[in-house]
């Protein structure tokens, strides 16, 4: 039976490969403008979630690692995926202390977002982290990590340059920036506007 999607009409949805973290379908459709088509669709079996951890004295840390699908280094704002139905809160949370041994008292939605949604159903929810104390990194077995503790205007000067251009950690970056310019550049000032939000 064919479904309606917006404009979309869906003839088929077949999985072509699953793991324990995406399936990918296949879709036969009738495009919006009538004509027949294929469509591609990555599922994630978990919400991405990423944390902008932020101190005091208005640091962060980023989090370096060699990124395979790239075959390249990437500078990131600590992230992990929280699998369907649990709390992205406790997620943020547990990867922060693993990728740079931070703990917070205070976690502040920052923003949701859609990775790439041209082709995936993936959706991002990012937090700001504040109350922070410091403990041990413990890095998953897949993770060989490189933490680097740095002001965080050098941090939306990297995502501004283009040193780092992995999509969360720029959009959190860039929203931090708009929150510090409407608030003076006063970090406690803008952590104050983002929990009133």
């Amino acid at each position: 039976m064919p479904k309606t999607l917006g404009p979309w009409l869906q003839h088929s949805n077949t999985t072509v490969y699953e793991n324990p973290w995406l399936r990918l379908e296949h879709h036969e459709v009738t495009t919006p403008g009538q004509t027949p088509g294929i469509y591609g669709k990555v599922c994630f079996n978990t919400t991405a979630v990423g944390v902008v951890p932020i101190d005091r004295e208005g640091n962060t840390w980023l989090v370096g690692q060699y990124r395979y699908p790239l075959e390249s280094y990437s500078w990131e704002i600590p992230e992990g995926g929280c699998p369907l139905g649990q709390n992205p809160e406790d997620t943020a949370r547990r990867e922060l202390a693993e990728e740079t041994g931070l703990r917070c008292t205070g976690l502040h939605p920052l923003l949701r977002l859609h990775t790439s949604n041209s082709c995936t159903d993936e959706v991002a929810d990012i937090y700001v982290a504040t109350g922070l104390t410091a403990g041990e990194a413990e890095p998953e077995d897949t993770e060989q990590l490189e933490v680097r503790k740095l002001p965080l205007d050098a941090a939306i000067a990297m995502a501004m340059s283009g040193d780092i251009t992995d999509s969360m950690s720029v959009a959190a970056l860039l929203k931090l920036q708009v929150l510090l310019h409407r608030n003076g550049n006063h970090v406690s000032a803008a952590l104050a506007a983002l929990a009133g939000q």
